[in-house]
Parts: structure tokens; C-alpha cells; sequence
């Protein structure tokens, strides 16, 4: 390997993709609000090395393998990729470990198992993005409770084997609700283009319709476990408060579906954008409400 391979090209930014950190964000904005005597130094620390890391990292890691000619998140034109891609998503996984020492060895282990997740999700030679239940539990838990309950840690320094409690899990498994919840809908546009690379993913599984059944049943479940979440700490409003967040994001679901029964090409790149960016957008003014609170 040459150094300058290591000096990434505008086509290699372009795919790290890092505005897509956005639509994890709230994931990290929730285990915020909900730890305790955080030390802010911390806190600041774990939010690098997710969004400035570890997420665009994993961004880049999969796009140099997909090599997609249409469009895929956040790049309505994806340039054509190059080896600098490959060589400093690598280096920026390496980088992320390291910082995650100076959190703790647990966190940077963490960190460690979800790039190492991020390489068989994307990789040839495992390929599980090709499986479609597989690569959905892979990104329900490894980007929804995987994160929150990390960060968790990583802020506490709780004891891993001791420190669970009911609360903690219904926290990560709402996460892992609303992320898988979109993500089906991430793909709907992409049939085309998975099919001709031999990736059957669920979206393809479900179909159209299919598709859009799943992630809202997936979003009422996330809806029933953050009203449970809420009811021992009697404070109703809490839970008000998100059905008003995310009364937006309903609206233009269904709007999204009617239109996609009437014609599959509603089911569009556009359209996809517009929900993953509403959906980010409401979850960040919630879960950011909470961070200011506590």
C-alpha cells in the first residue's frame, strides 16, 4: 500500500457519506438524556468516533465493495470509487479503536465488533447484505441497540455483566425498532440495481407494499415500547410529546404509500431522501428535547 493511498479523493469523501450520521444521531442523543453525572469530555469523545469515525468508515467500507452506479443514500450520482477509499475507511476504523481506548477497553471493543460487522455485511466473501433477514437483524441490532447500550457503557463505565436493568434493554430495543423501521424503506429504490448484483434484500423480499406494512409495524412497536418505557416514571408527557414529534413522519408515510400503490415509480430515490430526512429531523428535536432536560 502507498501512502497516498491513504489520502482520500473527492469521490472517496463523497462516499463516507458523513451527513448520513445524521439519521444515527438520535440513537446517541437518547443514551445522552438517559445517563447520568456524564463527564462531557466523554461524552464529546464517543460522539467523534461514531459519527466522524466509525459510521462514515463503515459508509465507505460498503460502497467500495457495491460499487453502485445508481443512486444509493445521500448520493442521487454516486462517483465511480477508487482504491483510496478502501485503504482510509480503514485507516479511520484503526483511528476510531485507538480513541475508543482513551473511553474505555469495553467501548473500543465496540467499536471494534461493529466494524468488524460492517466488513461481513459488505464483504464478497460473506456478503450478508445478499441475505435479507440476516442483513435486517445485523442492522436492527447493530446500529439501533448495539449503539445506544455502547454508549451507555462507554459514558458509565458501568460493569457490563452487572449493570442491566429492564429500562436499559426497552431503550436499546426502541432503537433498534425505529432504525429497522426505515430501514426497508432505504432500499425500495434499489430493486433494480440489488437484484443485478444477487443481493436479495427485504425490501425485494416484501415487495412494495410489503415493504411499507413492515416498517410501520415495526414503528408501532417502537411506539408501544417507548410508551411503556415512559409509564413507570409517570410522565406522560414524555411520551405525548414524541406522538407530536413524529406525527409528521405518519403523515408522510402514508402519504408515501398511497402513492406507491398507485405507481411503483413514487417509489423513488426522492422520495426515500424525504423520509429518512423528515424521520431524522423529528427524532433529533426529540430525543435533542430530552438531552436538554436532563
Amino acid at each position: 500500500m502507498k501512502i497516498k493511498q491513504l489520502i482520500p479523493t473527492r469521490s472517496a469523501i463523497a462516499h463516507l457519506r458523513f451527513v448520513f450520521s445524521l439519521f444515527l444521531f438520535p440513537v446517541y442523543l437518547f443514551a445522552i438524556s438517559q445517563t447520568h453525572d456524564i463527564q462531557i469530555s466523554k461524552a464529546l469523545l464517543i460522539f467523534f468516533i461514531w459519527h466522524f469515525l466509525a459510521f462514515p468508515a463503515s459508509n465507505g467500507y460498503n460502497s467500495y465493495f457495491d460499487r453502485d452506479e445508481e443512486s444509493i443514500a445521500l448520493l442521487k450520482h454516486p462517483p465511480k470509487v477508487d482504491h483510496s477509499l478502501y485503504y482510509f475507511s480503514l485507516f479511520m476504523e484503526m483511528v476510531a479503536f485507538i480513541l475508543g481506548t482513551y473511553v474505555d477497553w469495553l467501548f473500543a471493543f465496540a467499536v471494534l465488533i461493529y466494524g468488524i460487522m460492517s466488513k461481513l455485511y459488505s464483504h464478497p466473501s460473506t456478503r450478508l447484505k445478499k441475505y435479507p433477514f440476516i442483513s435486517f437483524l445485523v442492522v436492527f441490532f447493530f446500529q439501533g441497540g448495539f449503539i445506544y447500550w455502547s454508549t451507555h457503557f462507554g459514558l458509565t463505565g458501568d460493569n457490563l455483566w452487572v449493570g442491566w436493568n429492564q429500562h436499559l434493554l426497552i431503550a436499546g430495543a426502541i432503537c433498534s425498532c425505529l432504525i429497522g423501521a426505515s430501514y426497508p424503506l432505504t432500499q425500495i429504490y434499489q430493486h433494480k440495481e440489488d437484484r443485478s448484483r444477487g443481493d436479495r434484500t427485504l425490501s425485494i423480499l416484501l415487495g412494495y407494499k410489503g415493504t411499507f406494512l413492515f416498517s410501520g409495524a415495526l414503528f408501532v412497536t417502537g411506539l408501544w415500547l417507548i410508551y411503556q418505557y415512559w409509564l413507570p416514571t409517570h410522565t406522560p408527557q414524555y411520551f405525548e410529546l414524541f406522538l407530536k414529534c413524529t406525527a409528521p413522519i405518519a403523515l408522510f408515510f402514508l402519504y408515501w404509500f398511497i402513492r406507491v400503490i398507485q405507481s411503483r415509480r413514487n417509489a423513488s430515490f426522492a422520495n426515500a431522501m424525504r423520509m429518512n430526512f423528515l424521520s431524522a429531523i423529528c427524532m433529533v428535536v426529540y430525543f435533542g428535547w430530552l438531552v436538554w432536560l436532563k
